[in-house]
């Protein structure tokens, strides 16, 4: 049947998704740098599978912000510069603003914020850096999808994935790392409890500020 013919054409799902589990460790790992190309045939030899199946990966690599890709340009590994990251930074902190304003007016639900950080208090005890940036990053998109502006949301989507990518690639999943997140665990707190006091202009001022405290840490970090 024509629909089995096509099932076979395409990589499965299970071996798509280890493949990319397989290129995103030879990203964390320096194997593959920061704005490099990702060459199809180069890994489907190194694999020992097809090119298509590569090409699915990398595919899923973009969907996770670990690669980007223009159009008719292969693909390459996500990288940012210094002055990159203050302008995101600068965005996010319009973004996540806005959003704590619309939360406070709408004296919104936060109890997947609360979980949020209590996901990122447990990987910091446990001193995993990929379950901390995980949860950071669900925090951050939490945020801008309880106010139920899918605009909102899809824009803070595009900037925050590609962005906590290269977070997990700049920290290579070091464990020692974690515990310096401590101070970065009680800002979230700080957020939560700025929305739920319920004054809105204040929510903006505070998720704003924390924002900004993030990125000059970052800044710090990467240069």
């Amino acid at each position: 049947m024509p629909a089995s013919t096509d099932s076979k054409a395409k990589p499965s799902l299970l071996l798509k998704q280890s493949l990319a589990a397989r290129l995103k460790q030879e990203i964390i790992r320096g194997t593959l740098p920061q704005g490099q190309r990702i060459v199809e045939k180069f890994w489907a030899r190194k694999f020992e599978v097809a090119q298509t199946s590569v090409r699915e990966a990398i595919n899923l690599l973009i969907n996770e912000g670990f690669a980007t890709k223009n159009s008719g340009r292969s693909a390459r590994v996500t990288s940012y510069s210094v002055r990159d990251i203050g302008h995101i930074y600068e965005v996010r902190a319009a973004l996540e603003g806005l959003a704590a304003r619309l939360l406070a007016q709408a004296k919104a639900d936060l109890s997947p914020l609360h979980q949020a950080v209590a996901g990122m208090t447990r990987a910091i005890q446990r001193k995993n850096i990929t379950e901390l940036l995980e949860a950071d990053l669900l925090f951050h998109l939490r945020l801008c999808e309880l106010t139920g502006n899918d605009f909102l949301a899809q824009q803070a989507r595009m900037l925050l994935v590609p962005l906590f990518a290269f977070v997990s690639m700049r920290t290579g999943a070091d464990p020692r790392l974690a515990a310096s997140w401590t101070e970065d665990v009680e800002r979230h707190r700080a957020i939560v409890l700025a929305i739920e006091d319920g004054e809105p202009m204040l929510a903006e001022l505070s998720v704003r500020n924390a924002i900004q405290r993030f990125g000059a840490r970052a800044s710090e970090i990467w240069q």
